[in-house]
């Protein structure tokens, strides 16, 4: 039996850390929303509102994503059956990463503690860059040119109006019932926040 194929790419440094943090992924939201829920700030009808669009602006992409990829993007191992670069994976390589980052800007938003945005925006970076530099190392190994082409027609981060189509296979009832305990937790949240503003 032939061993698998390691790209440059997924030996690297970054890839090794990122491989770490992909694993423990669950836990990265921890400080993205433990700060704004323990933090004193200024909640206003305003901050509400803005939050809560970019809250649902985040899980509409991340549902989007879900929906072409598959509930397959929930898994922790580097077994990939199939490059996605159609829907959602068309306008940027990593939509599910965008939607968690506007979800929990959102969330920062809603609370009202302005200054952690730039620190949040910074952990974010460090994090997911880590993340995404073993991802595309792990999609390199499996898919070589297939993926490189994809990679140099389409950001990584925010995406831009694509070239090429974007129609493939989508199943929203899926990605909306594979979304569930996400939805879920959003109620919980929104729930703390609001018990949060009525102790201020």
């Amino acid at each position: 039996m032939t061993a698998p194929t390691i790209s440059d790419a997924e030996r690297s440094t970054a890839a090794r850390i990122g491989q770490i943090l992909f694993k423990h992924r669950g836990w990265l939201p921890v400080p993205f929303l433990a700060v704004p829920l323990l933090v004193p700030g200024q909640q206003t009808a305003r901050t509400w509102i803005a939050g809560l669009v970019l809250v649902a602006l985040g899980e509409l992409i991340r549902t989007a994503g879900v929906a072409a990829a598959g509930t397959v993007t929930r898994r922790r191992s580097r077994d990939v059956q199939r490059l996605v670069t159609y829907g959602a994976f068309a306008w940027c390589r990593n939509p599910l990463y965008v939607g968690n980052f506007l979800a929990w800007i959102g969330f920062t938003v809603v609370s009202g503690v302005f200054w952690f945005i730039p620190v949040a925006i910074v952990i974010f970076a460090i994090e997911y860059t880590l993340i995404v530099r073993y991802e595309e190392g792990v999609l390199e190994s499996i898919f070589g040119q297939e993926y490189l082409d994809y990679k140099q027609r389409t950001p990584r981060w925010f995406g831009r109006p694509p070239a090429g189509s974007t129609h493939g296979p989508h199943d929203w009832k899926e990605a909306i019932w594979s979304e569930r305990s996400t939805l879920l937790q959003y109620v919980v949240l929104v729930g703390a926040f609001w018990y949060k503003g009525t102790l201020s």
